[in-house]
């Protein structure tokens, strides 16, 4: 069996930070992903789709994802049933994420690219200046002894 959902999108609202009484931190927020067809009108339209995010994971979006910023989130989609205070029944349906990667950069005075997973790995910040393979439009010298095969 495979639970496994991929989204690119915005974030609509700036991630809320909270803290469980364990003191276990979790975080929501909501993503827009646009679909990848147009209405009768001609207008992009969109899906609002829940992230929760927890532990670590939920510190790093809490701290360094705003409104507006587009993300990439792999999880898994999870269901939640419960009772509201009127005595209905409510059902959930939501993306409990294990991976978020940041795609924007953080100001427009530098680049960066960093991501955060619940398996504790954290993606520095690569600045495009540090990149090697980045094309600055000059040409490359490179002689076959520089060369592998």
């Amino acid at each position: 069996m495979l639970n496994r959902v991929v989204l690119i999108g915005r974030l609509t609202r700036d991630p809320e930070l909270r803290y469980t009484p364990n003191g276990v931190a979790v975080t929501s927020f909501n993503l827009a992903v646009n679909r990848r067809f147009t209405n009768q009108q001609g207008e992009r339209e969109a899906d609002f789709i829940d992230i929760v995010a927890w532990r670590q994971l939920a510190e790093t979006v809490a701290n360094y994802m705003k409104k507006g910023r587009q993300v990439a989130v792999e999880g898994r989609l999870q269901i939640r049933k419960f009772e509201n205070q009127e005595g209905r029944r409510i059902k959930v349906a939501e993306v409990v994420a294990e991976n978020v990667q940041f795609l924007e950069p953080r100001s427009s005075s530098g680049s960066y690219n960093q991501g955060y997973d619940n398996s504790g790995g954290f993606d520095s910040n690569r600045s495009s200046s540090n990149d090697p393979f980045a094309d600055d439009g000059k040409p490359i010298d490179i002689s076959d002894d520089d060369l592998p095969f």
